[in-house]
């Protein structure tokens, strides 16, 4: 009798840690994607995380780190997943079949300048503002792997790197600055100068983001499974246009 107590309770032992996980979600604060931890607006990518899993008894824990550091740290599975990624950010994590947003990778200056983007020649002799570990375009990145711990390529790894990339622009500390579309208009209006600073040329049409998860877990492709079907669900209920419209945005598709 004591044996079968002891082997159904194992059973529900084991039930329960399949059926509710803590799944860890970690990057830098990228506001509307992921906004602060332990608030009403996290970001839109992290209130579908919790919607979906949380129909299948798991949580979110979601905090910010670097995003360089996030990728690694997740690369690594001491954590499962990171938020707002593309493709080229992890190239060996796991993503799901649809992408959860769509980006524009753009160019911001001073209001008074008179600088706009024409090719990678035209950024020659400007001081160039960008976040450490970002992939930006197919175009971009190898200037900025080329260039960056130079004058021309300024790299900022700090957890609020943006804040300071439009702190060192304004300050004439930077030429010009390059960030996605949501990201800065969002930043910008949070700052309160969206009068100081405007738009100087894009580098592509857009780019598709992700939550991805890390390649050395099992539970990975659990996750991403449920993601992939959540956010179908999702769609189709109503959910994922309630949650966009909180945050001001409309569905990508």
């Amino acid at each position: 009798m004591i044996n079968k107590l002891v082997g159904a309770f194992l059973l529900l032992a084991i039930h329960f840690s399949v059926t509710a996980d803590v799944v860890s979600i970690r990057a830098d604060e990228w506001f509307p994607i992921n906004g602060k931890p332990g608030t009403d607006r996290p970001g839109y990518m992290i209130e579908l995380a919790k919607v979906i899993l949380a129909e299948h008894g798991h949580t979110v824990d979601y905090n910010t780190l670097p995003w360089r550091g996030s990728i690694k740290m997740v690369q690594k599975g001491v954590f499962d997943c990171v938020v707002g990624a593309d493709a080229s950010d992890a190239p060996d994590f796991l993503f799901s079949k649809k992408a959860w947003g769509i980006i524009k990778p753009m160019f911001y200056v001073p209001t008074g300048s008179t600088w706009y983007y024409s090719g990678l020649e035209s950024l020659k002799g400007n001081r160039l503002g960008v976040i450490g570990g970002y992939a930006y375009s197919k175009e971009l990145d190898p200037y900025v792997a080329k260039y960056k711990g130079t004058n021309e390529v300024q790299v900022v790894n700090a957890n609020k790197a943006l804040r300071q990339n439009i702190g060192k622009l304004l300050s004439d500390r930077l030429d010009v600055i390059v960030e996605f579309d949501l990201i800065m208009d969002a930043k910008l209006s949070e700052l309160g100068h969206r009068k100081d600073i405007k738009t100087a040329g894009k580098l592509s049409s857009g780019e598709l983001l992700y939550i991805a998860c890390t390649p050395n877990k099992i539970s990975s492709k659990m996750y991403i499974n449920l993601f992939s079907k959540g956010l179908d669900k999702m769609r189709k209920n109503g959910k994922l246009a309630m949650i966009l419209e909180k945050y001001g945005l409309k569905d990508w598709e």
